[in-house]
């Protein structure tokens, strides 16, 4: 399959990467990698519909700022290539009519729930991130890494670990880390811009929505939620979220934490577990993810969506 997969990117005139949805370091980083290996054929679609409005904490990553968006993608290509795009309804709008109209589709993936939804799937669920998915799949057709390319795979891979501490680093992501480093990229440098370079509104954003953070079922659930209000009164952009579950569950007691999100397609739902399988809650609302990271989209009102998680949630508990 390696081998089918370049010769598509080589047989391609025109290729189009695409990211999730509400993209995150794994997805940026691994179409940055992708796209720094391809070069001028391959475009970026970051699936945002905001002016350019890209997530900023990655601004850093090569092409991410060149690349295209909702409001002025074109049905031009004849390959797509999706990154960690755990399902197909992580592609909306016009960028899903172009993805099921193209002459070719791969899906490069890291998540288990990944049933394959392009003509060529290479899941390799289980594995710490598409970073280190993309890693091994470039080494194995001893494609050279450049330092261009170290830089969005390491982003990739230390963000989807949480620098590491997640169960799905292995010893060969630490290897891959390793190798990545030895291409003269400043790992330091990439920690800091991935994690100490926040904007002020998004710490404020985020102390509000933690200060606001719902507990039950004796603290062993915690939720907030993220209303249009609130997204209004900060500016807030799609990664302003970003990091919010995570604390919930690192609270002594949290074994289950939501955070629930108005958004013009549904409500956007994160969970965060430490022990109970959160995939067993995504995939009552046909998401999918990890069993400690997962999430899903959730027709109806906020409190709908939550009263039915709460239901979900309290069956694990």
């Amino acid at each position: 399959m390696e081998r089918e997969i370049l010769n598509s990117i080589n047989n391609a005139s025109k290729i189009l990467i695409v990211t999730h949805v509400n993209p995150d370091g794994d997805t940026l980083g691994s179409a940055s990698a992708l796209k720094s290996y391809i070069g001028s054929k391959a475009d970026i679609l970051v699936q945002i519909n905001d002016n350019f409005n890209f997530p900023y904490t990655y601004s850093f990553l090569p092409h991410i700022n060149s690349a295209k968006n909702l409001s002025n993608i074109q049905n031009e290509y004849d390959l797509i290539i999706a990154l960690d795009i755990a399902s197909i309804d992580r592609i909306i709008d016009n960028a899903r009519k172009i993805f099921d109209t193209a002459n070719n589709t791969i899906a490069i993936d890291h998540h288990k729930t990944n049933k394959g939804f392009a003509k060529i799937n290479y899941i390799k669920g289980g594995i710490s991130s598409t970073g280190e998915v993309l890693f091994d799949l470039f080494k194995s057709l001893n494609i050279k890494i450049t330092k261009e390319m170290a830089i969005g795979l390491f982003s990739a891979i230390l963000t989807d670990t949480g620098c590491f501490k997640y169960e799905s680093t292995t010893p060969h992501t630490f290897k891959i880390a390793s190798e990545l480093s030895e291409c003269k990229i400043n790992t330091s440098e990439i920690a800091d811009l991935c994690y100490n370079n926040k904007p002020k509104n998004l710490i404020l954003f985020q102390n509000t929505l933690i200060t606001n953070a719902v507990f039950c079922l004796n603290d062993k659930i915690a939720y907030t939620l993220i209303t249009k209000e609130i997204i209004e009164k900060f500016s807030a952009k799609d990664e302003y979220t970003e990091g919010i579950c995570e604390t919930l569950r690192s609270i002594s007691g949290v074994e289950i934490a939501f955070v629930l999100k108005e958004t013009q397609n549904g409500i956007k739902v994160s969970i965060r577990t430490k022990s109970i399988d959160a995939t067993k809650i995504t995939e009552k609302f046909k998401g999918g993810g990890h069993k400690r990271a997962a999430g899903c989209t959730v027709k109806g009102s906020i409190n709908q969506a939550l009263e039915q998680l709460l239901d979900e949630a309290k069956l694990l508990i």
